[in-house]
């Protein structure tokens, strides 16, 4: 894949999305993703089952345009509803389910999977975290490791604005993002330390793998990484979205950021001075309060209201943005979250005045009202 097109010097983009599958009556979690693949003919290249047997997962094709990716996930979420429908279930765009996390995961039956959920026991057992990945395209390792260190201080606000798992075991956690906090529980996590090089990234995974810490390359769990797969950077903070605008709306201002990133790296301009702990610490406030109060800029070490983090990171933003078509989406979505809620304050806003009736409507609205596509975009992205 290459990183960047020729003819429109936009870069490339991806996204997966990972749903829940959910019992139409109750909410709780129901397995399910084997059988809605074998009901989905055109589908089946697209979708995967993930760690549980009740989460479903799709991965766009390389994306050049807004458009394109949100032809491919709204065809694939309006289909993927129907099949649900048909066996009383809805598929969720939001990370964790509702209710019914304390029941043990039905493990999808892959080796891989089987092994894992033996190294991590009971950690593994109640993990049906569902994220979204975007993944943009750098022109080698050595540049993708520069795009790693230089994203790190816009990651606390890529968090807050995607943050979509309020709501655990029946009751609001207090958190936007209880996934992130599940995600603590990996042998490794939250944002990678810095590398000098793509050789020091690689021989710190081979080292993680090799003394057993991590049982594969595949389970390397930072929120930001280099996809092994592709000529990717990966970035994995993201809950999975409500809507699929929103989805594509945040990958392509997460393309935006990174390709002000490599214009930094072209340019000279130093990778930022940031103290160690403050970008995690930082991330974990992001989780806790999402856009609703204030956040922490890890470059400066200050609070601020959490909009005015938004408008400096889409002002670092800008260049790419207008040069990719994408300012005005960005900023609708922008506004959609500052008058109408961010997904999480939506969740708990239904939660609040329906409970799981209101929620399981609301989840609905957001792959049901999707528009089919022509169904012809294939799984590049895993």
């Amino acid at each position: 894949m290459r990183s960047q097109d020729v003819a429109s010097g936009v870069r490339t983009f991806g996204i997966e999305e990972e749903y829940l599958l959910l019992d139409a009556e109750d909410g709780m979690p129901v397995d399910l993703a084997a059988a809605l693949i074998r009901t989905l003919p055109w589908q089946q290249e697209r979708a995967d089952r993930e760690f549980f047997d009740s989460q479903l997962e799709t991965s766009t094709h390389v994306c050049h345009t807004a458009a394109e990716a949100l032809s491919s996930l709204q065809s694939f979420r309006s289909e993927a509803a129907g099949a649900a429908a048909e066996h009383g279930a809805v598929v969720a765009g939001t990370a964790l389910p509702p209710v019914g996390g304390d029941q043990v995961g039905t493990i999808t039956p892959k080796l891989r999977y089987r092994i894992l959920q033996a190294e991590m026991r009971e950690a593994g057992a109640y993990h049906y975290a569902s994220g979204m990945h975007v993944h943009v395209g750098v022109p080698s390792p050595d540049v993708g490791v520069e795009v790693l260190a230089r994203l790190a201080p816009w990651a606390p606000v890529l968090l807050a604005m995607s943050a979509n798992s309020p709501i655990w075991n029946g009751q609001p956690t207090g958190f936007a993002s209880w996934r992130h906090l599940m995600g603590q529980h990996w042998p490794i996590a939250g944002y990678p330390p810095e590398f000098a090089s793509a050789d020091e990234y690689q021989h710190t995974i081979d080292q993680l793998v090799g003394s057993g810490v991590l049982m594969d390359k595949g389970v390397v769990t930072w929120v930001a990484r280099l996809s092994e797969r592709y000529p990717t950077v990966e970035l994995r903070i993201a809950d999975v979205q409500l809507e699929a605008e929103d989805a594509v709306a945040f990958a392509v201002f997460v393309r935006a950021i990174v390709d002000q990133c490599l214009v930094d790296v072209e340019q000279g301009v130093s990778r930022p001075n940031l103290t160690p702990g403050l970008v995690n610490g930082a991330i974990w406030i992001a989780a806790r309060y999402g856009l609703s109060d204030q956040l922490v800029d890890p470059l400066l070490a200050e609070r601020l209201p959490a909009f005015d983090a938004v408008a400096r990171a889409v002002d670092y933003a800008a260049r790419s943005l207008e040069q990719s078509g994408d300012r005005a989406r960005v900023d609708e979505w922008i506004d959609r979250m500052r008058t109408g809620g961010t997904p999480a304050q939506r969740q708990v806003a239904q939660f609040d005045a329906g409970g799981i009736t209101a929620l399981l409507a609301l989840y609905r609205d957001g792959t049901q009202k999707a528009d089919g596509g022509d169904g012809e975009a294939s799984a590049d992205y895993a």
